[in-house]
Formats: structure tokens, sequence, C-alpha cells
């Protein structure tokens, strides 16, 4: 057992930013010198003394020896992994290294359909074919869930050649699945199961939350610890356990996409966050869960909202997250767009996402009573001063949005029981270095799309490059473009022109 206590990384740092010496390294602004004195009136003057490259008590990330090599053991026996990589560039690169480390050109890897974009970005890196499977999905409260055993049995039994599995365990919001049996078919194809844990790097520090994706059977887990513990914003982890992954080939993978100067920041911020949960995790998490029952409780009782997933059985929700709070506003009569924005500018209440029907909201050890109180009251104000009769709100749309569901519906069921498969027409790399043409978006159903296009947050791709084109998935796109959500991946942001394979 390691000391728990120790944060090596952090105690390195902050030894060399009490050390005087003369810098004729890198960073230009030499320790906060040459810093511009606006920015140090916002931030301090004391961060940018520790704003330092890889000096050498510093240790090397890409080939950690000395104090990084110590806070990433102290960070494996802490989230049960057999190893782990400290991670600058966000979650992102976790997870294209681990496509990388898995799966080269032509190797298959089977995913859900509500990957984060980020993972089309390692298919065109590595190469490999996406093998799309749908997760379950509940078109009246308009949320995706997890895949489950069965559909990816089946995609396994017709794909046994695929060289990894991978999943998204939480989902954005908050929905685990059946990870153990997901864990238990992957292993029975010998091919190890990747795990997309971004919104999930606190389950090992309390017993009422979801169980770990490692301590379930998972060979990789890639966790943002910026999101839901007490790192800086981009500070993520990627661990392993087991012998199904190669440990070279992921450090090998992390230096194409990692940057070569890391920020110790962020670096340091890992190590005291790993530190404070190790240490007093189950106590703030403990507060963290009574604030998300509080929360629960009483927007429960406002009228014309509602919270999805209570005593919920659905298929692909094997456990839930209950940091997780996304509250229902359809029946207000207004979308979850129109909610986020009142919440923001009228209430001073700022949500984590926004859907057509959801709001949802991230509880963490960061909160406090008065925050779930300015919630309660401002979702009370909200049904109760923004109330418009759903029959009459935009009675269009919502035939629209129906009958986009009722279709997606079929369609998933139909996809299925068939090729088990999406829609893709040529791999994301290839898509990626093919020739494109601009064409007007109403000419587009049919072509092979050349742009990966999502609403963000969450990052969902409802369009990938390589796939073919739909008219349903333009008109939802559209509609949620239309109603204040944000689109990315298009070059025309205004979804008039699209960008499609010649």
């Amino acid at each position: 057992m390691l000391d728990q206590n120790q944060t090596p990384l952090l105690d390195a740092l902050k030894n060399y930013t009490q050390h005087k010496h003369t810098p004729f390294y890198t960073p230009g602004h030499k320790r906060g010198q040459g810093i511009s004195q606006q920015l140090a009136d916002v931030f301090g003057q004391t961060v940018f003394s520790a704003d330092l490259p890889e000096l050498t008590e510093l240790d090397n990330l890409f080939a950690p020896q000395s104090t990084i090599e110590s806070a990433q053991n102290l960070a494996a026996e802490a989230f049960g992994a057999n190893h782990t990589w400290f991670l600058v560039n966000g979650s992102t690169c976790g997870i294209e290294a681990a496509i990388l480390a898995t799966c080269g050109e032509g190797d298959k890897i089977i995913l859900p359909r509500n990957i984060h974009s980020c993972v089309i970005s390692g298919l065109i890196l590595s190469g490999a074919i996406p093998i799309f499977i749908h997760p379950e999905y509940d078109p009246v409260s308009d949320i995706t869930h997890s895949i489950t055993p069965t559909t990816l049995e089946a995609a396994l039994q017709k794909h046994p050649d695929a060289k990894a599995v991978m999943i998204v365990y939480p989902t954005y919001y908050g929905v685990c699945g059946d990870i153990r049996a997901i864990a238990k078919l992957t292993h029975n194809y010998n091919i190890p199961l990747l795990v997309d844990e971004a919104h999930g790097a606190h389950f090992a520090f309390h017993p009422d939350l979801p169980i770990p994706a490692l301590a379930a059977g998972a060979d990789l887990s890639i966790q943002s610890i910026h999101k839901t513990l007490g790192a800086l914003t981009q500070a993520s982890m990627l661990h392993i356990r087991g012998e199904r992954i190669n440990i070279q080939r992921i450090s090998k993978a992390l230096q194409l996409v990692q940057s070569t100067s890391p920020s110790y920041l962020l670096l340091a911020s890992l190590d005291a966050a790993r530190q404070q949960m190790s240490l007093n995790g189950k106590e703030l998490l403990s507060h963290t869960l009574k604030l998300s029952e509080e929360a629960i409780a009483r927007i429960s009782q406002i009228p014309n909202l509602s919270i999805p997933f209570l005593n919920c059985t659905d298929e692909g929700i094997q456990s839930l997250d209950k940091t997780r709070l996304t509250v229902n506003v359809s029946a207000n009569g207004i979308t979850g767009f129109q909610a986020d924005e009142i919440l923001e500018e009228k209430l001073n209440v700022y949500s984590e996402l926004a859907s057509m029907q959801n709001i949802t909201f991230i509880i963490s050890i960061g909160n406090t009573k008065q925050d779930i109180e300015s919630l309660v009251q401002g979702l009370t104000i909200l049904a109760q001063d923004y109330h418009q009769h759903t029959e009459s709100l935009q009675p269009s749309l919502r035939k629209s949005t129906q009958k986009f569901f009722d279709k997606l519906k079929s369609q998933l069921k139909s996809q299925l029981e068939s090729q088990l498969g999406y829609n893709q027409t040529i791999s994301p790399r290839q898509a990626f270095f093919a020739s494109t043409e601009t064409i007007a978006i109403q000419k587009s159903p049919g072509r092979i799309s050349a742009e990966t296009i999502c609403p963000y947050p969450p990052g969902i791709p409802f369009l990938i490059a390589g796939e073919m084109i739909a008219q349903d998935t333009l008109e939802y796109l559209q509609q949620i473009k239309s109603q204040g959500g944000f689109i990315t991946g298009c070059a025309d942001t205004t979804l008039n022109y699209l960008k499609v394979i010649i």
C-alpha cells in the first residue's frame, strides 16, 4: 500500500517556485516577470511562478522516472488500476490513444452510436472501421441510454474479428449499463473493453455510486478528473487493468496525441485531486449525494417539471449516477434550450447541458447547500413565470419532433435486427482524406457526408463523416439549431450548406 497522503508532483512544483534561480527556459514570461499586468491582476502573480516546463526535478511526462512516475503510481492504486497515465490534453487524447493502441488500419472496433465526437478523431488517426450498434433510446424523454449485453452479443457474433469494444459509461445523463455483463461478453472474444468514463471519475470513492469500470472488468478507462473531481480543466487520466492491453503501445500512442509541453499546473492538480479523494472522498461524496437527494425531492414537487429515470427499469439502465440531475421541462411548454437560456439570463443558474426537452445539472464535491437552494428557486420561478400552454407552443415543431422520434425508433429496430451497424458507407479516415464539395443542404440527402456534425454539449455526433445523409437527420439538426442549440463540426454554421464526398 502506498501512502496516499503524498503529493510528490505538487511538492516538487512548490519547491521549484520557491527556489531562486535565473531562468533561461520557456515559457517566455519567465515565472511571471514578463506576464501582462492585466492578466496578473485577474489571476494573481503566484500562479505564473508555477507555470514551468519539464525541468530536471519535475520529471518528463513521456518518460517519467521520478515525481510524475510516483504521482501516477499513487493514482493507479487510488483508482484501482495496474497503470495510470496523466493526460494534459483532456480525455480526448486518452480516447484517441486507446483506439490507436488497440486498432490498426482496417481493424474493426465495436462502438455505441452515442460516442463522443473525439472517438471519430481516433478512428481517423488509426484507420479503424467502426461497427456502430445502437444504445437504448427513449423518445418520450429524448434521452439515449447504454447499449445492452444482448445487442453487443449479436454484434460480436456477426463481427468476431473485431479488435476491441468501446462503451460510454456513464452517459452524459448519468446512465450506466450492465458493464459487468458487457465486459464478460467482450472477454469471451479475447478482446479488450475500452470505456469512455469521462464523467465517472468519482465512482471509485463511494459505495452508493455505480461500480467503477475497472472494478467491473474493463481493461481500459479514460476519466476526466476535472469534470466531477477537483482537477483543473483538461486534466484527465487513462487507466489500464489486466494484461489485454500493451502498456508500451499506450505510451507510444500518447506521444502522438499529447503536447510535448505539458502544463505542470494541470499535472499538479491531478496529483492533488487524487490525494483529496483518497483521504476524504467518501465524506465529500456523502455530502454531495445528500445535496442531490434534497434537490431531487424538492424539484419533483414542482408542477410541470419532472425528473426522468426515477424508479426507471428501461433497457440500457443498470444503475444511475445520483449526482447527475436531469430535469424534463416539456410539460412546461418550453424546450430545454429555452429553459437553459432563462435560467442563465434571468435567474443566474447555469446548467451543464440543454437538449430539446431536458436540462442537466452536475452536482459535485464543489457544490453547496446554497447552490441547491438557488437551483430549486430558479426552477420554481421557471415553472411559475415561464409556463406556456403546450398545445400552443410551436405545434409544428412538436409534431415534427415526434415524427422524427417515431421514424428513428423504427429505423433503430430494423437496423438492430438486420445489419447491426450504422449507415456507414466509407470509413471516417477515408472520408477525412477524400475530395469534397459544398452543396445546398436540400440537395444533400443520399450523399456521403464529409463532415461530422453534432450538437455540443454533449458532443454526440448526429452525422458522421463517411455516413449517408438522411433527410430526418437534417430536419432534426435544423430544429435543434432553430431552438438555440449549438451545432459544431460543420463549415457552414447556418446549416444552409454541407460538405459531401465527391
